[in-house]
């Protein structure tokens, strides 16, 4: 590879990181908004455990939406490249966390105010639908096939990464402006997003499309027959790998969005300050996004499956073993508690997750066929499990999280049957990656396909 390739590399790595970074500080900055403010200033007009509940339904709504951002710029990105979709789904999920920042409450329109905050978090959830496929793809297809876990997992940093920034912007705006944060400091971090969009459309210009995507139009020119639109190609080819790897990833996801948005509340019923766990949450989200990649670089050597289930058998052994630490009391045990929930049990499944689910696709509609189902796995997972949590607890709170564990335990049961299941799955991004760096011989630079992948080749043109 020439250093002019390894740059592009670089570059193309550096950008799927901070274009979810700043996707996922949007929408985990409304996470943090739903899960503490929003009740209060949406849903006055509520009880409080009813406004609570009504607050995560808003939230459980930008992920319902996902599915279709995925099926929608994973078309276009099948059809137009990676590139441009991404900088059209970075654009949107900025103006909408804008305009939030600018909406009036519900004390000054009336119903308006919460019918707007939907409708603003639809187009968050059609954005951050688009945006994680492509980030992904991108990363994996620049990369070499021995590092294509490592790489694709740049994407899934962007996730802590965002929860870090979110929540310690969230945090610096209610200690600096503790009196007027329920009036305007709670808008701040939603207006700073047109800055980070900024800088994050000025990285993404500059990278180069998918060599992969570039060469699966040209042979999909080069054919007779007229080409498929990619969700009908995905639906009728592939339509147990979307289920399975939706339900692959179910449980991390779920752990995900119940230790970003249900514990926080949680923590705090428990005699916590939101200070102490906005903290907690932004140190863990860092250390997050150092274990994720290595989680990542692990199932590359070891493979995606044994590192996945590992994790998953793990969260089902310790989660309400975590929950109960949360509502133990002591500072220090819920730090513990987040520190293994987080950088270790989530980041083990979250980790080989983009690689995991983009491998089984074939790259003529593996944005839309990845993003289909990985957005799935976020409906089921970060969406119902917060909003069935917190439902759980307000309607039969006795301070044990029992059934939120159960929950999840559930959730586990099924993610391992899922992951079991895809060992049946043929590994198109291997073959087909291979048959494109075969076609063009003027790639002499680019590393030397395996023999294994040569075979595989052979084997599908017989």
């Amino acid at each position: 590879m020439s250093s002019f390739e390894r740059r592009d590399v670089r570059r193309v790595l550096l950008s799927s990181f901070l274009g979810s970074t700043i996707e996922f500080y949007d929408f985990i900055l409304y996470s943090l908004g739903a899960s503490l403010i929003f009740n209060k200033l949406f849903f006055t007009q509520l009880s409080p455990g009813v406004a609570s509940i009504a607050s995560f339904a808003t939230l459980a709504v930008g992920y319902f939406i996902r599915p279709l951002g995925g099926i929608v710029f994973g078309h276009f990105g099948d059809r137009v490249g990676r590139k441009s979709m991404l900088v059209v789904t970075m654009s949107l999920m900025g103006a909408a966390s804008f305009c939030i920042g600018l909406l009036p409450t519900q004390a000054s329109i009336g119903t308006a105010a919460p019918l707007l905050l939907i409708l603003l978090r639809l187009v968050q959830g059609m954005a951050v639908g688009g945006e994680w496929g492509g980030a992904a793809l991108m990363a994996m297809e620049h990369a070499q096939g021995r590092r294509r876990g490592f790489a694709a997992s740049f994407s899934n940093m962007g996730g802590p990464a965002g929860a870090a920034l979110a929540t310690s912007v969230f945090l610096l705006c209610s200690t600096l402006w503790k009196g007027p944060f329920l009036d305007w400091g709670w808008r701040v971090p939603f207006l700073f997003s047109a800055v980070l969009v900024g800088v994050g459309l000025f990285i993404r210009l500059k990278v180069t499309e998918s060599p992969v995507f570039v060469e699966a139009q040209r042979q999909a020119a080069a054919r007779p027959e007229p080409q498929r639109p990619p969700f009908l190609e995905v639906v009728t080819r592939y339509p147990l790998p979307v289920i399975l790897v939706a339900l692959g990833g179910v449980t991390g996801l779920m752990l995900q969005g119940l230790l970003a948005s249900f514990a926080l509340p949680f923590a705090m019923g428990h005699g916590h300050s939101m200070n102490a766990v906005l903290w907690v949450t932004a140190v863990v989200a860092v250390l997050q996004a150092i274990t994720i990649p290595a989680f990542a670089a692990l199932s590359d050597r070891v493979g995606r499956r044994p590192v996945m289930i590992a994790g998953t058998v793990a969260t089902v052994v310790l989660i309400h073993p975590l929950l109960s630490m949360i509502a133990a009391g002591p500072f220090s045990v819920m730090l513990i508690a987040f520190l293994i929930g987080n950088p270790i049990l989530q980041a083990s499944m979250y980790g080989p997750l983009a690689a995991f689910v983009s491998e089984v696709f074939g790259a003529r509609a593996r944005y839309t066929g990845a993003s289909l189902g990985y957005q799935l796995g976020t409906t089921i997972g970060g969406g119902l499990g917060p909003f069935v949590a917190t439902a759980i607890m307000a309607g039969h709170y006795d301070g044990s999280p029992l059934r939120v564990s159960l929950l999840l335990m559930g959730a586990g049961v099924v993610s391992m049957v899922a992951i079991l299941l895809t060992g049946r799955l043929a590994n198109h991004a291997d073959a087909e990656e291979a048959e494109a760096r075969i076609a063009v011989p003027a790639q002499a630079s680019a590393p030397a396909i395996a023999p294994g992948l040569e075979a595989a080749v052979e084997g599908r043109r017989a």
